[in-house]
């Protein structure tokens, strides 16, 4: 055989395992698989769960894998570039992100109610408004049977006991959403004590997460404190109406976390407040999460898949809120977030036809058409 067809031969053998491997290689990044990671609040956890489950099917090589270690946790994880994207129940503020290095964008997923549960024996209904429930966190009200109490639940017979105040010990959104409002309604609150993921109580107890706030309510007669809607409702909670802006008593719902929207949207900040809405008909305690996103990783793709994943979260996933006890945002927000998301990436972050396709069917499945006008 001769020595230039030998050779040829011998370094086809050679080159014969790198072309596989490198064949393999090629196969991979066609099927872009990528795995998203991301960390913070445990409120919209159930329902992210729910939409990544779902969005495997339209696109399986995305995987997510998301911690629910609290808001605070989650923003400092992404400040520090060692996730892809935070959860948060509580807007980042102008000073933490001011920095060239940090550009964070707050993208609004879906909204919830924190609402105020309590243990008292043969009382399933509440009635408090903003005074009283700045002095019962406040420590100023120590009994049930206070006057106070009394002259706004004239139908109930409340007990001679004292005031167990239930609160979060570990960071949380749904501690910044409850503190924000008591911030609003209460002076002395907003000077002594603030708001914050975690803030220093003036008194009562602290548990860890929605389960140790729960089962200390559950445990102890005459416990008040406060808990995301969907735990309450899932757990059976009695639960306060609280009387709004408008002067009306709101138990917290799915309806009346839509309320408490604002009427327009004029502004380009995403970081909107919805506690004490003035709107009528909303329940006082309630908040958007949001998924924050830094656009200026260096990993461009990262940026477009999440893209993707929000502005299908923003549309058609926005159909699993209700059933999972979240509010859907109304369909101006929406649009102004789905405005943003293109900003993010210079185009639509779907195809073209496959863009169009969702965007008429959604509006044409008036199930998806959760704002209030659809009330």
């Amino acid at each position: 055989m001769p020595f230039f067809q030998k050779l040829s031969i011998f370094l086809g053998i050679l080159i014969l395992p790198y072309l596989l491997f490198m064949n393999g290689l090629v196969s991979s990044h066609s099927n872009d698989y990528l795995t998203l990671n991301g960390a913070g609040g445990s409120f919209p956890y159930p329902l992210y769960s729910k939409w990544f489950f779902e969005y495997a099917k339209i696109k399986p090589s995305i995987h997510f894998n998301y911690q629910p270690i609290g808001s605070g946790g989650g923003i400092q994880q992404l400040l520090n570039q060692t996730i892809d994207f935070a959860g948060s129940d509580s807007p980042i503020p102008d000073i933490l992100i001011s920095g060239k290095q940090n550009r964070i964008i707050h993208i609004p997923t879906v909204a919830g109610a924190v609402v105020i549960a309590f243990n008292l024996p043969k009382i399933t209904t509440l009635y408090l408004d903003k005074d009283t429930i700045g002095d019962i966190f406040l420590g100023n009200i120590s009994r049930w049977n206070d006057a106070r109490i009394a002259a706004l639940n004239p139908q109930s017979l409340l007990p001679n006991l004292p005031i167990v105040i239930i609160h979060r010990s570990d960071g949380s959104g749904t501690t910044y959403i409850f503190t924000e409002y008591l911030s609003k309604i209460s002076p002395s609150w907003a000077k002594n004590t603030g708001k914050g993921t975690a803030v220093q109580w003036p008194m009562g107890i602290g548990a860890k997460g929605n389960a140790g706030v729960a089962a200390a309510i559950k445990t102890i007669q005459g416990s008040i404190g406060y808990l995301e809607l969907a735990y309450a409702v899932q757990n059976n909670f009695p639960m306060a109406a609280i009387k709004n802006r408008c002067g009306q008593y709101v138990l917290p719902s799915i309806r009346s976390v839509v309320q408490s929207f604002p009427a327009v949207f004029d502004s380009d900040d995403l970081r909107i407040s919805l506690t004490d809405s003035s709107q009528p008909g909303a329940y006082p305690i309630a908040g958007l999460t949001w998924i924050l996103l830094n656009s200026h990783t260096p990993h461009r793709l990262t940026i477009d898949y999440l893209c993707q994943f929000l502005s299908w979260a923003l549309t058609e996933g926005q159909a699993y809120a209700l059933p999972l006890d979240y509010s859907p945002l109304p369909q101006p927000l929406r649009q102004k977030v789905l405005t943003v998301l293109e900003s993010l990436t210079g185009k639509s972050p779907l195809s073209d036809l496959f863009w169009k396709w969702r965007v008429v069917n959604f509006h044409r499945n008036k199930k998806n058409d959760l704002s209030p006008i659809a009330y």
